[in-house]
């Protein structure tokens, strides 16, 4: 007869965490927050959390599972690709979310972790993992979007600190960040060699900030002004010069999360576009969508969407294995820009006129929505690197094809 020892010995670990995993989300996920969006999953706007949602952030974010795989001596869970494959099941079971996210977490975390000095590390990570502070980006600059390396804002040396002074452009929720990782130049004779990489508080004085309106009608972008800014010697990361290779390294882990959802999923959550089709197109007497070419187009988007959902996993546990992303990255953001783009366009002509409203009481909230996410999608294919700039990538680092000029 089997003992009570022998059967906690048959019980694998992935098992156990699985059963400590289901108890503890049983206990901390608010029910009322079941299959709702996380707040947190936008660059949009602080959103004021109800008691649950704050309550849940909190014990989500002191438990370390916002990040479940970064280092528990930084706040992370401290979890193995297994147990944090579980955890998703688990959540995915009880339509739990994770309230953790934000630049923090899809670019700037994986790549301090990387490249930071251990007070650095300190300093930055426990904050990311609870969702305490909010960064944003300052890459690109009037004259240096596509080209990146050609950025002039400049960070001259004083001693102790640094005194930047420049304009970054696109600054994604630059009017409600704590802080900026930016790229600044450190030596005007070398291109780029001479940048590199600063931790900006953007409430020091000199920073400036004006949200960008976009043609959606929202503002989630910014130019951001910095005039005689004190920068200590302590927050640049790495060593001067390396900047190029370090903000190279977070485009690929900020590719790699805008193709596997990031701020993508805005155009892939709420009703599914064959639900969709079928209340306003219609369905035949096999209660299929009314539109045979149109029903055809939907199936090669779902078809689509699907396998790519696929590569995406695949490709995050390679990822994993491989120690970070690599240059396939700028795949995935090219194919998630166009079928996300597709979807929006297909949501559209669906809806007919219904999908074109602005303002009024002839449309309903939801369709008032679908105009604003349509018109938002255009920027997806030039955000997180153009198009074009991807395809360069692809084309030299994946194929191995140079320039003959």
């Amino acid at each position: 007869m089997a003992t009570a020892a022998d059967l906690d010995a048959s019980v694998s670990p992935l098992d156990a965490f699985r059963k400590e995993a289901r108890a503890w989300l049983d206990a901390h996920f608010p029910p009322s927050l079941k299959g709702k969006e996380n707040p947190m999953a936008t660059v949009e706007g602080p959103t004021a959390l109800s008691d649950d949602e704050a309550a849940w952030k909190k014990a989500f974010g002191e438990k370390g599972w916002g990040v479940p795989t970064w280092p528990a001596a930084y706040g992370g869970g401290g979890l193995d690709r297994g147990q944090a494959r579980v955890l998703g099941e688990e959540m995915a079971r009880i339509g739990a979310w994770n309230p953790i996210g934000g630049m923090g977490i899809m670019m700037f975390g994986p790549t301090l972790l990387e490249y930071g000095s251990e007070a650095q590390k300190l300093e930055h990570i426990p904050a990311i993992a609870k969702g305490e502070v909010r960064w944003c980006q300052g890459y690109s600059e009037p004259g240096a979007g596509s080209d990146l390396a050609s950025l002039q804002m400049f960070a001259e040396d004083k001693g102790d600190h640094y005194l930047v002074n420049g304009q970054k452009t696109w600054t994604s929720g630059g009017q409600w960040a704590d802080k900026c990782f930016a790229l600044v130049r450190t030596d005007k004779s070398k291109k780029h060699e001479g940048i590199s990489f600063l931790l900006i508080d953007m409430t020091s004085p000199g920073v400036e900030v004006k949200p960008i309106k976009m043609i959606s009608g929202a503002s989630p972008f910014c130019e951001t002004f910095f005039t005689d800014v004190k920068v200590p010697k302590g927050n640049l990361v790495g060593r001067e010069g390396e900047g190029w290779t370090i903000g190279k390294r977070l485009l690929q882990h900020e590719r790699q999360n805008l193709s596997g959802g990031g701020s993508l999923s805005r155009l892939f959550g709420g009703t599914s576009i064959g639900a969709l089709a079928k209340q306003y197109r219609g369905t035949d007497d096999q209660g299929r969508v009314n539109d045979s070419d149109l029903r055809m187009r939907i199936v090669r988007h779902e078809m689509d969407s699907r396998a790519f959902a696929l590569t995406l996993r695949r490709a995050a546990l390679e990822a994993k294995s491989n120690q970070g992303p690599s240059a396939a990255t700028s795949i995935m953001k090219n194919v998630g820009a166009r079928i996300t783009q597709d979807r929006a366009e297909l949501s559209i002509e669906i809806m007919g006129m219904n999908g074109l409203g602005w303002e009024g009481e002839g449309f309903s909230e939801a369709e008032l929505t679908q105009t604003r996410t349509w018109l938002w999608g255009k920027a997806v294919s030039i955000y997180g690197g153009s198009t074009e700039i991807q395809n360069n990538v692809i084309a030299k680092r994946i194929l191995g094809m140079l320039d003959h000029q």
